[in-house]
């Protein structure tokens, strides 16, 4: 873990780049920003998470980072003691978390709840909806700082990620009065969801995705298929995190959407 803090004092703003190692444009938006630093009237601290996973381009070395919080610091599995350390280092700020996806090749924000805080920032962010997780935060980041706000900000290893990553950290910074930077002009309301239950994904030779993340499906339309069988819809709700190859034993999730923030 590095720690690096733009001004003077203890910071209770914070920015954390690649929880998983296979994430690199958090790291690589934080170093961009700490290169060309903006005036900051409180001080906030950056946070590269798992360095040695970053190292050998794995999303862990031992298990998920982010389902260790909030960790131990006497196991043996590495990223449970690094759990234990990035809690104490972000216990009691706000915090922007970022990462990537397999799914999405825009931004989107996912928060614990719509808390007034996240009611405030979210819409000062450029990204397309925003995703509340609640109820499904165990060992998550979420689980041990609250006035969290994670954003996945692109494609894995993509160069727009590590883009979007620079852009929605300055924007964070600019949200919470960490700089004097206008916020982004949105031309419309920002969508919000609830996050629901996996979509299965049977062991297969060959994946295909027909829906599109966060376009609303009928009940009875297909979602995606394994090995040509098709896995369909039993109600009608929005797909999140959809891709043929993001998680082994599951296409994405349902989501249902709950309302608008202006």
């Amino acid at each position: 873990m590095r720690v690096e803090q733009l001004g003077e004092g203890e910071p209770d703003v914070a920015v954390v780049g690649s929880i998983h190692g296979d994430e690199p444009c958090g790291r690589d938006g934080i170093e961009a920003v700490l290169a060309d630093p903006p005036t900051v009237s409180r001080p906030v601290k950056f946070v590269v998470g798992n360095e040695a996973a970053l190292a050998a381009g794995e999303r862990y070395l031992d298990t998920d980072l982010n389902r260790a919080f909030p960790g131990d610091p006497e196991s043996e599995a590495r990223e449970d003691r690094l759990a234990a350390e990035l809690a104490a280092e972000l216990r009691g700020c706000t915090v922007l978390s970022l990462h990537s996806t397999q799914s999405y090749d825009g931004m989107f924000a996912l928060v614990d709840d719509l808390t007034p805080l996240a009611r405030d920032i979210c819409p000062k962010l450029s990204v397309d909806a925003v995703v509340m997780t609640k109820g499904a935060n165990e060992g998550r980041l979420f689980s041990v700082v609250p006035a969290a706000i994670e954003v996945e900000c692109g494609y894995q290893g993509s160069p727009e990620a590590a883009a979007n990553a620079e852009q929605v950290i300055r924007e964070f910074l600019a949200a919470t009065g960490v700089t004097d930077d206008p916020a982004p002009t949105r031309a419309e309301s920002l969508p919000v969801f609830q996050l629901g239950d996996p979509i299965p994904k049977a062991a297969a030779d060959e994946y295909e995705v027909y829906a599109r993340n966060f376009e609303e499906l009928a009940a009875g339309e297909p979602i995606a298929a394994a090995d040509g069988n098709q896995v369909l819809a039993d109600e009608p709700f929005h797909p999140i995190l959809l891709s043929a190859e993001g998680y082994e034993d599951v296409f994405g999730y349902t989501a249902d959407h709950v309302g608008v923030l202006d």
